[in-house]
This record gives C-alpha cells, structure tokens and sequence, in this order.
C-alpha cells in the first residue's frame, strides 16, 4: 500500500506493507483522540484523563509489565520460527489484525482455504512447542 509521509516538511509517497498501513492509521486516530480531549479541557469542560493515560504518550509500563511483554513476545516469536514465512504471515495477520479467511485470501491471492490451512498449521506447530 501506499501511503504519504512528511520528510523535512515535503509530502514523500512510500510502499509499506498493509500491517505498517494500519499501525499508522490507528496512530493517527490516537492522537486524534487525544487533541480532542485536550481540547475539551482547554474549554474548562472534563478532562478524561482515562482516555489520555491509555491513548497519549504520558503512559509508560512498569519494569516488570515490560520484562513479561519481552518474554512473552520472545516465546510466541520462538514458536513461530518453526513455521513458513506465509504461515507466519497468514496468521499475524488472522490474529493481530482480525482479518477474515476470505479477506486474507484477497491480500495474499490465495484460496480461502489456503489461508484457513495456513493457519490450522501455525495453531498445530504452536501447540506441540507450547506443550513441550
């Protein structure tokens, strides 16, 4: 996909991947969120402060949230070093972004089938490294 950046204040079109796609789309819907709610308080309405702690950059995670995250991360990603890069692929994409089988298919031009299989693998190849 392609989508336009500011380099030195000059709009850039560049190529990026459907998952870099929709990292900068809800990025720009979190600091949309978050204008708004500052806003508000300027105008001495409520501040929701829940919604700036979650969305705004004032948030950071304990030591320990992080260290667990890191490991976590480490663990799923080992697992997933015994599958195809299109398994891999498929799956990240059923599982971090809620894609559907079909909607899969179409990105990757592939049978829905294909893709279900796909991830049926991944699912398999996780279970058995988990278990053991």
């Amino acid at each position: 996909m392609e989508v336009s950046i500011k380099i030195s204040g000059q709009a850039v079109s560049v190529e990026v991947t459907v998952e870099v796609c929709k990292y900068l789309d809800q990025a720009k819907h979190k600091i949309e969120n978050l204008v708004h709610e500052q806003r508000r308080h300027w105008d001495k309405r409520e501040f929701d402060e829940y919604i700036v702690a979650r969305e705004g950059c004032c948030y950071s995670e304990t030591p320990e949230q992080w260290l667990c995250r890191k490991e976590t991360l480490q663990e799923i990603m080992s697992a997933l070093e015994n599958c195809t890069e299109i398994q891999r692929q498929r799956f990240l994409l059923f599982a971090l972004h809620g894609l559907s089988y079909s909607a899969i298919g179409k990105l990757c031009n592939c049978s829905k089938s294909a893709v279900q299989g796909s991830i049926e693998a991944v699912r398999k190849k996780c279970r058995y490294f988990f278990a053991y």
